[in-house]
């Protein structure tokens, strides 16, 4: 069974607190805007591994490829 969007974006909500959250993809490739305080004070990779940590072992078995745009909420107001 291959992952849907909202499963996807279940998974990140699950671990991560987000103030905002897109998740499309269809099934096999992935792509997300996720905004979190929790990326406060961090560089873009440090931003992706929070995810991935989230995502654990589904990043492997489930999901391909997953391109995201991690942002704060105050990066996010200002787009």
């Amino acid at each position: 069974m291959l992952p849907t969007p909202e499963l996807v974006k279940s998974y990140i909500a699950a671990a991560l607190n987000c103030t905002h959250l897109e998740v499309e993809g269809d099934g096999h490739h992935f792509s997300a805007v996720i905004v979190s305080d929790a990326f406060a004070g961090k560089r873009p990779i440090q931003r992706h591994q929070l995810v991935y940590a989230a995502l654990g072992e589904r990043m492997r078995e489930e999901i391909h490829a997953l391109s995201m745009k991690t942002l704060t909420p105050a990066e996010f107001q200002q787009q």
